[in-house]
């Protein structure tokens, strides 16, 4: 039978929950909107408690978009099973699944929010944006980008920032068909390049040589063909 005592939280323990907390609060609405006072009464103790673990709502907010910015990141690791393309999909479908669930706090950790300029918050957007790039190329299985793909590559994950952000307000196109687009821009950026540069045409074979007939990259030949007069 309960005796109705409350378990006391360690440090740790309890600056894990307000970090929970508080990364929730900002998924609902913008962290400028979202006060102290809030997150002490979601966590259930008292607004100086707040301030015990943390010493103000910047740091508060920091631990939270770190929380998200991990999160995040390995929502882009995926086993190197299948077509490129399809692994490209799968990884979409994860980052638009953060991206709405999440709205507001992933709008803060890529605008940077109350914590703009801040160097730790740049260093979180940088660390996701580096995750993505790493995976992509274990993915191409390359080492080392040559300066063409590597041109490629941060403009695509600069392209999917933006996409998303655009994508929230209002969310006017259908998930699933922008997350289908992107895969097809990721292509589309590669098969340029490859026009001018026979490394990069080598790396366009390589990442469609074993697409399926129903792939994302072969959908999107397909659909080019069909365009043209």
């Amino acid at each position: 039978m309960s005796t109705g005592v409350r378990r006391r939280m360690g440090v740790e323990e309890r600056r894990q929950q307000l970090i929970g907390v508080a990364l929730e609060l900002f998924s609902q609405r913008s962290p400028d909107d979202v006060s102290i006072d809030e997150i002490a009464s979601a966590a259930g103790i008292s607004r100086p408690l707040v301030y015990h673990y943390f010493p103000g709502k910047l740091s508060l907010y920091e631990a939270a978009l770190k929380r998200a910015a991990e999160d995040l990141a390995g929502r882009f690791a995926e086993p190197h099973e299948g077509s490129l393309g399809a692994r490209l999909l799968r990884v979409m479908r994860r980052f638009f699944d953060f991206v709405e669930g999440h709205g507001p706090g992933f709008a803060a950790l890529m605008r940077g929010g109350p914590a703009v300029g801040s160097s730790a918050t740049n260093a979180l957007i940088d660390s996701v944006r580096q995750a993505a790039y790493g995976q992509i190329l274990a993915h191409l299985d390359v080492a080392e980008a040559p300066p063409r793909l590597d041109l490629v590559l941060r403009s695509w994950i600069s392209l999917v920032e933006s996409t998303a952000l655009i994508w929230l307000d209002g969310r006017r196109v259908p998930r699933a068909e922008l997350e289908l687009q992107l895969v097809h821009d990721l292509a589309a950026l590669v098969a340029v390049s490859a026009a001018q540069d026979d490394e990069m045409a080598l790396l366009l074979r390589t990442m469609v040589k074993d697409e399926p007939a129903d792939g994302p990259f072969a959908e999107l030949v397909g659909r080019l063909i069909s365009l043209a007069p």
